[in-house]
């Protein structure tokens, strides 16, 4: 063996010690390397990402993830994330982008599966930051029994980004309960209850309070969690009596209702006293010039079930710890038609438009 072999063998040796090594993201912060497309942001990935979420479908770093047939139909959602701050009490964006894809699914009857997470991240974030959050979604995961399979990650000039945006696609499969069950606005018929499934407004007033920009404190904290646990609990009580299930995020229930009314040719009315608020959220809201009916909710669902068995699905959902303050708040009828009113504590009546603006934006 010459010495030129034998340097060579030591220098290849060497190169496979370094693959073997588990990777580190050493940057302090966020590089435009980072998401170039080559060792750097091999790096970030298989760090913080794979090491997060570790699962066999997304080990494979392939273009996509190949995944096991489901026995039933599917349902697939997107959705994206831009909450300032990134960070607020009780969650975060991650823990809130899981949520969310979840909850949406949750609501159209579904098991969640799977889920794809997108990072659009600004020059400069603080890799702690990122570290934090990619760990808040794989706690999140794993508390909804989902896996994160594919996903990808770009890098922003500084300026041009808030820090940290995160898209995320669901896949889940309707079986059980979720299967048997025609879900849709089409559904709502004059006679059935309105039930919200606990207090309104925790979330977003939360965030708003969170950005400092007010002189004001409450005792609150965002609502966020994963609701398929709760609409499973609620179909399987009452199979066949559930209408739709809509989760109360950007517009709060007003808006949701309002999109009920509208897509069933329905009226709504709402009982105040019976839409549960919390005192600290109530206060809050009034010294900010806000209807709580408008705030979102990231932990909170509507659903329309059959009147008559209104009663068993409250049951149901006051069985269920995230469904312990959940309440019948009002009745479908048949006029007026489209409309959304409110019966006030005062005994009057008035109506609950949808709004033209958002009063508390990037909440979620």
């Amino acid at each position: 063996m010459t010495a030129e072999t034998s340097r060579e063998e030591l220098v290849l040796e060497r190169i496979e010690r370094a693959r073997r090594r588990r990777p580190r993201v050493r940057e302090e912060r966020v590089t435009l390397a980072h998401g170039a497309g080559g060792k750097a942001t091999q790096t970030l990935v298989e760090a913080l990402f794979v090491e997060a979420f570790r699962n066999p479908a997304l080990e494979t770093l392939d273009d996509g993830a190949v995944l096991p047939p489901a026995a039933g139909r599917l349902v697939f959602t997107t959705d994206a994330h831009v909450v300032s701050p990134l960070f607020f009490p009780g969650g975060d964006i991650g823990e809130l982008a899981v949520n969310g894809t979840v909850n949406d699914l949750a609501v159209c009857g579904a098991r969640p599966l799977y889920l794809s997470a997108g990072f659009v991240l600004e020059e400069g974030f603080p890799v702690d930051d990122l570290r934090r959050i990619v760990r808040s979604m794989a706690d999140a995961a794993a508390r909804a029994d989902v896996s994160v399979v594919t996903g990808d990650t770009k890098v922003v000039e500084r300026g041009k980004a808030d820090g940290c945006f995160i898209t995320t696609s669901g896949i889940g499969v309707l079986d059980g309960a979720g299967a048997r069950a025609e879900l849709g606005a089409s559904a709502v018929r004059p006679g059935d209850a309105v039930l919200v499934s606990g207090p309104i407004g925790d979330h977003g007033v939360t965030v708003m309070l969170a950005r400092g920009e007010l002189d004001l404190e409450a005792d609150v904290m965002s609502d966020t969690a994963a609701l398929h646990g709760l609409t499973a609990a609620l179909l399987d009580a009452v199979p066949g009596g559930v209408r739709m299930m809509r989760d109360a995020t950007r517009g709060g229930v007003a808006t949701v209702l309002n999109e009920i009314a509208g897509a069933s040719g329905c009226g709504v009315v709402l009982d105040e006293a019976a839409v549960p608020v919390r005192p600290a959220v109530a206060g809050a809201c009034e010294l900010l010039g806000i209807e709580p009916l408008y705030v979102a909710c990231e932990g909170r669902f509507v659903a329309v079930v059959d009147g008559a068995r209104a009663d068993a699905a409250l049951r149901a959902l006051r069985g269920h710890p995230l469904g312990a303050g959940a309440a019948i708040a009002g009745t479908v009828r048949d006029d007026p038609p489209g409309l959304v009113l409110l019966r006030t504590a005062f005994g009057g009546t008035r109506i609950v438009d949808t709004l033209v603006g958002d009063p508390l934006p990037r909440i979620c």
